[in-house]
């Protein structure tokens, strides 16, 4: 699958647990962890496309991410839809993006710039084998800093891993069968990486 470091706008610092966003006071953390039940009716920019296998498949991402088996949890996630490519390197009508933040649970971990440095490290090279004919898919990786809250005052400013996505295509359709490419090798890779962690 093809990757990058994508150096977009300038995100953060960001807290954890964060309180509101930029776009709605509305918005806001939940602990997936403890609400695991909410994964598939909170995430109000993916629950319009849910007839989809790639959201499903995001789901069940998020479901194993934030469960008791992985050492990581999520933060916040967030998807745009299909919509018009803006991409002139790629050929074609339409595009989706996304993202999802990824952290360890063991939240000292993420004061530590080598153990998140690791993990998108360890990312990428996880994602290099899956998927080497997708051409019409992208994951891309940026850290971000970010304050823990739950850590004591002079040790609470760490960082965590934005992983971003991106798929297109001709249809709505195909751009979301690429994007649930994209979504089942994330997972994989990710999995991969927890093995290690």
């Amino acid at each position: 699958m093809r990757t990058c470091e994508y150096d977009g706008p300038a995100i953060g610092p960001r807290s954890h647990p964060w309180t509101g966003s930029l776009a709605s006071d509305a918005h806001h953390y939940v602990d997936l962890k403890a609400t695991p039940a909410l994964i598939r009716t909170s995430l109000e920019d993916f629950v319009p496309w849910s007839r989809y296998a790639a959201v499903g498949g995001f789901y069940s991402l998020l479901e194993w991410l934030n469960g008791d088996a992985s050492p990581f949890e999520s933060n916040d996630c967030a998807f745009t839809s299909p919509h018009a490519n803006d991409q002139p390197s790629v050929p074609r009508a339409l595009m989706c993006a996304g993202r999802v933040m990824v952290l360890f649970r063991d939240l000292p971990l993420n004061a530590s710039t080598a153990d998140v440095a690791w993990l998108k490290d360890e990312l990428h090279v996880a994602l290099g084998s899956l998927e080497p004919d997708l051409e019409l898919g992208l994951i891309g990786t940026t850290i971000v800093p970010v304050r823990y809250l739950a850590l004591p005052e002079d040790g609470q400013m760490g960082e965590e891993l934005m992983v971003s996505f991106w798929a297109w295509g001709d249809t709505e359709a195909d751009v979301m069968a690429n994007l649930d490419r994209v979504v089942i090798g994330l997972a994989a890779a990710l999995r991969r990486v927890a093995r290690d962690a």
